[in-house]
């Protein structure tokens, strides 16, 4: 156990976690949400520290992040745990092990460890991902700190639920992070995420207020979140409170965990989300877990040509220079194009 960052120590040997936006508070010898993070005598420690149970090379393509080092390796790791409760979780094996099955597994992995790993596997950079690296922020933030020393960029995949205090800490490490945004209404989130949207929201704020490259992320849900007006006010957001150069990803759901009454996501529905967002006016929007869309390509925003072409997390044609369009020359938004 390492103990934990952003707690304050309350009466009768409580504690209040300050890490995320559910503020838990935590009883003596009781954990929080996140099922991690354990009261000990007054004092808050963390369960998965050092400990994924998972970690793999992966296109950073996979996460999805287009726009980060396109064509570049990440090597993924995650722990045990999660803050949210998604009854449409993929990895509900993982993420909800220390609330559905009372246990942690994993592997003793050190931060010098992971590092030497991404090193030896020509990682460009460490992606905290596949669960919630908000709830080993402590291993995420010791090993970010260790790869930046050795010039591997760092990334978060992440459900936009930490709190700004460990954000603005962690972000001399942090270049980029795709976040999700699950839908755009609180009864959604409440419902389906146990979490509140208007949490979300301030964070991916932050994010984009403290500098770090973003790219968001909605799984379309038909019945839940399939909406035009919904699509529409995603876009909104995105270009009034982000900027129109953060790119959207609009992805496919099939049914998994406790979501089985919803039907898979159609090709069209997609398309149509993906239309609205550039009708909105973001630069790039991108159609995900059906490969062979057009809509998995990179666009110039300005010629229209493709400067990125892709077959699911596959590169098959680039066309940038120094940043830039070939075509025009204009340059296309992003960190290591």
């Amino acid at each position: 156990m390492k103990e934990a960052s952003f707690y304050e120590k309350l009466e009768e040997k409580k504690v209040q976690c300050k890490l995320c936006r559910h503020h838990c508070v935590i009883g003596e010898n009781k954990r929080g949400i996140c099922g991690v993070r354990e009261n000990k005598d007054g004092m808050l420690y963390s369960l998965v520290y050092g400990l994924p149970c998972s970690y793999h090379v992966d296109p950073v393509e996979k996460k999805p992040l287009f726009h980060f080092f396109p064509g570049s390796k990440a090597f993924s790791i995650e722990t045990a745990g999660c803050n949210f409760q998604c009854l449409h979780c993929q990895n509900h094996d993982i993420s909800q092990m220390p609330r559905n099955e009372g246990r942690i597994l994993g592997e003793k992995m050190a931060p010098g460890e992971v590092v030497g790993l991404a090193s030896s596997a020509g990682c460009k950079s460490i992606s905290y991902t596949y669960t919630e690296p908000t709830i080993f922020y402590e291993y995420a933030f010791d090993t970010a700190k260790l790869a930046k020393d050795k010039g591997i960029y760092n990334n978060f995949v992440t459900n936009g639920y930490i709190e700004e205090e460990p954000l603005k800490t962690i972000k001399p490490f942090l270049d980029a992070a795709n976040i999700d945004l699950k839908g755009f209404n609180e009864g959604f989130y409440k419902k389906i995420c146990k979490a509140e949207l208007s949490g979300v929201l301030a964070t991916i704020k932050a994010y984009k207020a403290l500098g770090i490259w973003i790219e968001i992320t909605t799984l379309i849900i038909p019945g839940h979140n399939d909406r035009d007006e919904e699509f529409r006010a995603i876009a909104q957001f995105i270009k009034n409170d982000l900027g129109v150069d953060v790119p959207w990803h609009v992805s496919a759901f099939y049914p998994t965990y406790r979501l089985l009454d919803a039907k898979r996501t159609k090709p069209e529905t997609l398309r149509r989300a993906r239309e609205i967002g550039l009708e909105e006016g973001l630069r790039y929007v991108y159609e995900g877990n059906i490969p062979g869309s057009d809509g998995e390509n990179t666009y110039c925003y300005n010629c229209k040509k493709a400067v990125i072409k892709r077959y699911g997390f596959s590169i098959t044609e680039y066309n940038i220079k120094d940043g830039s369009c070939q075509f025009c020359g204009t340059k296309i938004d992003g960190i290591g194009l």
